[in-house]
Formats: structure tokens, C-alpha cells, sequence
């Protein structure tokens, strides 16, 4: 049994995750010495959240162009559980942070709304969700420090001041470089741009909010302006760390009854508890609780930003584009902060249509957010899904969630303009299986762009939506006292459940039953490879078989011999031995020269990084292979067993079923697909032995 947790354990591992200063308090002359020492701590928000991406590790994909950022690829605090997966969805991730690095240079991302635009259920809220969870980890860590700063004994100089308000802290957790004068803040921001190291230069031109501003007005003024005396007498510097739940420095917006929207949500209001002692537009009588000042240094999300009324919108204009808001009847206050803000397509294409928005649409920075198009990308989304449930002991058979990934994906692909390639063909380019010879992925993508409403992927039938229908088949499995999820059964529900489902429209329900046909289709082909796999494979003969391969493709290409493996002599490559393998994969003869010199690269490739052949690491030299091999051997199996066979202790379906079971099915998986696919095999092979 492991150890039990103790409160002493919990208490030490806790006082470890708390930042050393978190509790301190700091003279001002204290700050200006850590700034030296390190000028990030200056950073504005969107310098901070693009340093963030990188300090958490980042993997630059050449081929493709697209950063992987660990945070979203690996999600390193909480041991994977949020890893986002596929192409697309990285691509948009990357957009994102491109958009927040340029901003955090100052080119103008930084004065616009980062509007992540997609589908249902694409993941772009669970996105936006986890950069919020990061932000607060790395301000706790010293990589992501900040401080803002607290006035103290005031009511020792201001006559009025309320005595419960005798220690005040920044209202707009402001750094605390707002308190210096303009041209001798300015002298210190020169100072570390030249200490910093960093592909941006500093920069602070804030006001001090108003309330703070009347403060440090107040005390000047008592103290002769003699501005070293008000810091160090009645200003504390103290640690700030984001808190969505604090509501510091990270404020989620949520849209509320359209008839009652106040743009007080955003910008704060009166604080009338306060208007009694102080008076009416006596800026200490203002409540700081609007969405905007919570999210101050840090992060505004803005959740379905565009169900706002248009005229409630018009308060991001200047929080955008000027980094400012402006309260009723109040001073208008600086604001620093990455505005994210959340959309789906119907709500977008109705705003974009607005001619009245064209302000609010201008000062926007759209990035796609589209469903994933891989489909085995799409078959880890519902790994995470499962590994991250309580799931009952039912065993996943193989294919399932890939061929259940494949239905979504089929349902979100523009249709090909190349009448020569079928959307199915299209979805396996897509996931890698077809080399760019055979089919060019990038025109594909090219087209689609050019054909999509607003871009590929961004409708159709959403991950959640499989998921859910996943989860539904697992528990009817459960009922049923099944022990195995396959793909069969997923079909089924999908079949019974997609007429029910509100987000799918009449018009799609068609061209979606059509395309499930083309997965059940694409699954039984599927099946029969397993199943003549489990009759007839030999990995020695596999490996034999290639290496022959290997040696006659080789042969030809430096049109030299090879030994002959009976006689020793050397001989010609044997041609016909080659094309019994080629034409396993349908390659035409007039094309037999670019699949031989592309194995050929391949071997001379594997060579060069010092590691052997292995025929099975080429999918497709591997899959001709197997079907050479299944040629060889067919006619040595009894098909007319295999399909009147229904004992499972007969020798020959024991020994078919544990073959099965080592490529990855259970018992009473592989006999379903025997039963399922074995008879297709059998009647096919039957009846060529008939002709």
C-alpha cells in the first residue's frame, strides 16, 4: 500500500508551489533595483503571454512551417490531459501566438481584438481556457513574476480619507512604474531596453489610474513634491499573480440577456457604499470591478464575443485600438491586457454583414479555428476523451476510433476539384497515407481554400459530437454485458442518432448517412486485411520477401545483378518478382520507376542514419508485401471451414482468433471479425477458385 498523505506532506508540497515574495512587501527603491537586475518584469501583458508560450517549450515543425507550442502539443502541468491534436488546430494555435509575439513588438496585433473563430466543439474555448491556466502558473513562477503596489497611511496626510481605506492597493494592479513622472520613467524604460534581452523593446506610457493618480497628487502636494518621500513613505510594492478566480489580471466575459447588457460589466460603475463619504465624481468613489480592469496585465475572454449587442461592442473599440475605457461620468483609465474573444460561424457571418460594425471589424484579428482534418489526429482527441474517464472494462477494438475519426472528417472536407480524387482519398492524403506522387496535398489544401465559405474544416460534424456517440456505445456495451467497443457497434449509433442531433442540419443528414457508408465500406476492407493477415502472416517470410525486394530493386536501379539464392550465379534482377509486388499496390507499369527509386531513397536514407531495412516501417512496401505474401499462401487454407466453422476450439479458428488477438483485438473481437469479414474473405476466395 502507498504511503498515506499527511498534513505535513500537504502543507510542505503547497508552501513549495507559493512564490518566496508572495507575501512581502517591498520599498519602491527595492523595485527599481530588481528592475535592473531584470528588466522583464517591466513587460506588458502581451510580452509576457508570448514569453510564456516559448518558456514552456516550443518545436518548430520545418517541413509544415508550424511552431508546436509544449503547452498546447504536451501540456506539461497537468501530465497531458489537454494536448490538442491535428494539423489544422496547431496551425491556428501558431496564428494565435504569432498575433500576441507582433503585438508584444508593437506592429499592431497589440491594438486588435484576437478573435479565435470556429465551429462548435473545435476546441477553441478549451484553447483559450488552458492559456488562461498557464498565465496563472507562470506569473507564480520567477520566469513570469510581477508587482503592482499598494498606497499606505493615508489617512495620516488626506483629511477625507476614510479611515477602512487607510491602505489602498492599485486598483488596476498597475506596475508600479505608473508612479514616476513621465520623462523620469521614460529615462528608466531606456535604461533596461538596454539590459533587456529580448526580441522587443519595452514600453509605458500609462497614467496611474484615477484613483491612484488623486493620491499621488495629494501626497505630492503635502510633501512639496518631493517624490522620493511620498514612494518611500506611503507606497508598498507587493507580488502579483494572475487569478481567473480572483479575478486578477484574468477576467472571463460572458454575454448576459441582450435586453439588459450595462457597460458597466466592463468598465466598472460607482461604488455607492463609497459615494456617501466621498462624494459624487470623487475618483475614490469609483468601483474598479468592470471586466476590463480585472483583466489588467493580464488576459480579457471575451466567450461568444459577438452575441453582444452591437452598441455594447463599442466599448472594445477603445479598449482595442487605444488601450483605454472610459466609465460614465469618470476620467478615462489606461488599460494592458490581450483581448481574446470567442465566436461561432453563424454569429460571425451575421456581424460581418453588419455595415455598422465595420469599425468593430476592422480593429478584429480573425483566426480560424477549424475542426481537425487528420482522422487518426482525430482518433487521439478521443483517446484523451477516454483516458481521461472513468471508462468501463471494455476493450476499444481496432479501428474503431480511427474509423470513427474518419466520419467526422469526411463530414468537415470541401469536395475535391479534381474530379480523379475522391473525398475518401483525400482524407487518407490528408492523414499521410498517400505520398504526395500519388496525390499533392498541397494543391488539395490550395483548392479548398479557394472553394470553402470561410475556410476547410470549419463545418460539419463536430469531435463532441462523436464523442458522445463513443461514450453511448461503450455503456449500451456494458448493458449488453459486451466486453469490446467495435467499430460496428459506433456505426450504429452514429446511424441511429444523427437525425436527433440539433446541430446537424435537414439539408446535410443525406450526404452524411452516404458518407457513413463510405467508413462502413472503408472498415471492411479494413477487416478483411486483418483477418487474411491472422491466415496467412509470416514475419520471417515478410522480412525474407523484402529483403529480396530490397536487393532486386537495387539491382535495377544501378542496373547491375544479384545473386541467385539457389545457384549462386549472378542474373538479372527478377522483374516479374518485382512487379507481383508492385501490382499489389496497383502500380502501373509506367510507373514501377518512381516506386522503385522511391524504396531505393528510402533504404539509401535509412543507411545514411545508420539503421537497417525493416520492411515494416515502410507502410507501403509493407502492405504489398503482406498481399504478395497472402497470394502465396491462400491456397493452402481451408476457406469452406472458415465460413461453416462456429466452434472456437476448432485448431484452425483458435490459432485465426490468436492471431487477431496479437494485433491488438480480444477474444470476442476477433471472433466477431471473423465472422464479419472471414466469410467475405472466404466467398471471394471460393469463388476465384471456381472461375
Amino acid at each position: 500500500m502507498a504511503d498515506r498523505q499527511t498534513l505535513e506532506r500537504l502543507s510542505e508540497e503547497y508552501r513549495t508551489e507559493v512564490p518566496d515574495d508572495l507575501r512581502a512587501a517591498r520599498s519602491f527603491d527595492w523595485y527599481l533595483d530588481a528592475l535592473y537586475d531584470d528588466p522583464g518584469i517591466a513587460r506588458n501583458a502581451h510580452q509576457r503571454v508570448a514569453d510564456m508560450f516559448d518558456h514552456y517549450g516550443t518545436h518548430y515543425d520545418e517541413e509544415r512551417g508550424v511552431a508546436e507550442y509544449a503547452l498546447a502539443a504536451e501540456d506539461p502541468l497537468h501530465d497531458g490531459e489537454n494536448v490538442f491534436y491535428g494539423r489544422e488546430v496547431h496551425e491556428a494555435i501558431h496564428e494565435f501566438v504569432n498575433k500576441v509575439k507582433s503585438g508584444a513588438r508593437g506592429l499592431g496585433p497589440e491594438k486588435r481584438i484576437k478573435l479565435l473563430l470556429g465551429p462548435v466543439g473545435s476546441g477553441k474555448s478549451h484553447f483559450d481556457w488552458l492559456v488562461r491556466r498557464y498565465f496563472e502558473a507562470y506569473t507564480r513562477e520567477d520566469a513570469g513574476r510581477m508587482y503592482t503596489f499598494r498606497w499606505v497611511d493615508l489617512c495620516s496626510v488626506i483629511d477625507d480619507q476614510d479611515p477602512d481605506d487607510d491602505t489602498v492597493r492599485s486598483p488596476m494592479s498597475q506596475d508600479p512604474l505608473v508612479l514616476l513622472p513621465k520623462p523620469q520613467r521614460q529615462a528608466v524604460i531606456d535604461d533596461l531596453n538596454e539590459r533587456l534581452d529580448a526580441p522587443y523593446t519595452l514600453r509605458n506610457d500609462q497614467h496611474p489610474d484615477p484613483a491612484s493618480e488623486f493620491y499621488l497628487n495629494e501626497l505630492l502636494a503635502h510633501y512639496d513634491d518631493d517624490l522620493q518621500r511620498v514612494l518611500d513613505e506611503h507606497v508598498e510594492v507587493v507580488r502579483l499573480v494572475a487569478d481567473e478566480n480572483r479575478r486578477e489580471c484574468i477576467e472571463t466575459f460572458e454575454p448576459k440577456d441582450k435586453k439588459n447588457q450595462d457597460e458597466t460589466e466592463l468598465t466598472g460603475d460607482v461604488n455607492y457604499a463609497k459615494l456617501a463619504v466621498y462624494g459624487e465624481s470623487d475618483p475614490r468613489a469609483f468601483d474598479y470591478a468592470g471586466a476590463f480592469c480585472n483583466a489588467n496585465r493580464g488576459l480579457f475572454s471575451g466567450e461568444e464575443l459577438l452575441k453582444l449587442q452591437r452598441e455594447f461592442l463599442y466599448d472594445f473599440l477603445h479598449a482595442s485600438q487605444e488601450s483605454t475605457i472610459k466609465p460614465k461620468n469618470n476620467p478615462r483609465i489606461d488599460i494592458d491586457q490581450v483581448i481574446v474573444g470567442r465566436t461561432n460561424m453563424p454569429e460571425y457571418r451575421e456581424k460581418t454583414g453588419d455595415e455598422k460594425m465595420e469599425a468593430f471589424n476592422d480593429r478584429t484579428k480573425r483566426i480560424d479555428y477549424p475542426y481537425v482534418l487528420e482522422y487518426e489526429s482525430e482518433a487521439e482527441i478521443y483517446r484523451k476523451m477516454l483516458a481521461n474517464a472513468d471508462v468501463p472494462n471494455v476493450h476499444v477494438e481496432p479501428h474503431a476510433l480511427e474509423m470513427a475519426g474518419l466520419f467526422g472528417v469526411l463530414t468537415r472536407l470541401e469536395e475535391p476539384t479534381d474530379e480523379t480524387v475522391s473525398l475518401l482519398e483525400k482524407a487518407k492524403a490528408y492523414n499521410g497515407e498517400l505520398e504526395d506522387e500519388e496525390i499533392d496535398r498541397r494543391k488539395l489544401r490550395e483548392d479548398a481554400a479557394e472553394s470553402a465559405d470561410v475556410g476547410e474544416g470549419m463545418d460539419g460534424i463536430s469531435a463532441r459530437f462523436v464523442g458522445d456517440e463513443i461514450a453511448e456505445a461503450i455503456m449500451d456495451a456494458t448493458h449488453r454485458d459486451r466486453s469490446h467497443l467495435s467499430p460496428l457497434s459506433v456505426f450504429d449509433h452514429f446511424e441511429a442518432n444523427l437525425g436527433g442531433h440539433g446541430s446537424i442540419a435537414a439539408d446535410d443528414l443525406g450526404r452524411y448517412e452516404r458518407l457513413l457508408e463510405t467508413v462502413r465500406e472503408e472498415y471492411r476492407e479494413r477487416a478483411i486485411e486483418d483477418v487474411r493477415h491472422a491466415l496467412a502472416y509470416d514475419v520471417d517470410e515478410l522480412r525474407r520477401q523484402g529483403e529480396k525486394y530490397m536487393d532486386h530493386v537495387m539491382a535495377y536501379i544501378d542496373d547491375d545483378t544479384v545473386d541467385d539464392e539457389l545457384t549462386g550465379r549472378e542474373t538479372e534482377p527478377d522483374e516479374t518478382f518485382l512487379r507481383a509486388v508492385e501490382e499489389q499496390l496497383d502500380v502501373p507499369s509506367d510507373r514501377k520507376d518512381d516506386f522503385r527509386q522511391e524504396v531505393s531513397n528510402w533504404i539509401s536514407r535509412r543507411a545514411r542514419e545508420g539503421r537497417g531495412f525493416d520492411p515494416q516501417e515502410n507502410d507501403r512496401l509493407r502492405r504489398a508485401l503482406e498481399r504478395k505474401l497472402w497470394e502465396d499462401k491462400k491456397h493452402n487454407i481451408n476457406f469452406s471451414a472458415l465460413v461453416s466453422a462456429t466452434d472456437l476450439d476448432d485448431e484452425d479458428r483458435s490459432a485465426w482468433v490468436s492471431a487477431l488477438v496479437d494485433r491488438g483485438y480480444s477474444e470476442d473481437g476477433a471472433a466477431e471479425v471473423l465472422e464479419y469479414a472471414g466469410a467475405a474473405v472466404a466467398r471471394s476466395e471460393i469463388a476465384d477458385g471456381g472461375d
